[in-house]
């Protein structure tokens, strides 16, 4: 398998997990000193949020960096293990955009990977969206030279695939471009894996949400 090196750092990782709601959340410390956390929908299965923290530095600790998610968050408050140095992982992530300024934001489907970056005002003729393999990204560009972003996408390179034109579809509404990339097999084989794999972490109940469901009824 492809992808065996990303599932052996998975298991590496002492993993933390609860469930809030509707959703699971996943926490992970690496052997080399980094963090993810994560959150997956309870009704699908599918990863909706996905941050990581590097390395620790010398003055304080680094920031989180979102790689999946509508919005930035809290997606790991409240996990923890016992260990003192949890008490690290319930910043927020603070990402500040300006209004008018395009902001890209990223989801997964069961079958597609999802980027849409709002603030884009031009009719959908003037983006050309290529996958360029050599760059291992989708590659945005407009014909009037206003806009220009490199995508990376990693769930392909965890897989060691590069990116394939034919997988990529564009729409435009609402001043915001949508791009649509069809996943390959292989990916929604991973992920699979990935979930049979966190199947056996212990996972703790957020008990006022349980609560609160159990009132409503």
């Amino acid at each position: 398998m492809s992808y065996e090196n990303w599932l052996n750092y998975l298991r590496s990782a002492e993993k933390h997990s609860m469930i809030s709601g509707h959703c699971r959340k996943m926490h992970y410390k690496f052997p080399d000193g980094q963090q993810m956390a994560e959150e997956y929908s309870m009704e699908t299965g599918i990863v909706q949020r996905r941050a990581w923290r590097k390395c620790k530095q010398l003055m304080g600790e680094p920031e989180w960096e979102v790689e999946l998610g509508e919005t930035p968050r809290q997606i790991n408050q409240g996990l923890g293990g016992g260990d003192a140095d949890n008490s690290s992982i319930s910043n927020d992530f603070t990402l500040l955009e300006s209004s008018s300024s395009p902001v890209i934001t990223k989801r997964i489907t069961k079958k597609n990977i999802e980027w849409r970056i709002r603030n884009l005002p031009y009719p959908i003729q003037v983006y050309q969206v290529t996958a360029e393999p050599d760059k291992r990204a989708i590659v945005v560009r407009t014909t009037n030279k206003k806009y220009y972003k490199v995508i990376s996408v990693p769930e392909l390179d965890r897989c060691n695939l590069l990116p394939s034109q034919a997988n990529i579809s564009t729409h435009h509404q609402y001043n915001t471009l949508i791009i649509t990339y069809s996943k390959p097999t292989l990916l929604n084989e991973m992920e699979a894996q990935v979930l049979l794999l966190l199947k056996n972490v212990e996972t703790e109940t957020d008990m006022e949400a349980l609560l609160q469901g159990l009132l409503a009824k």
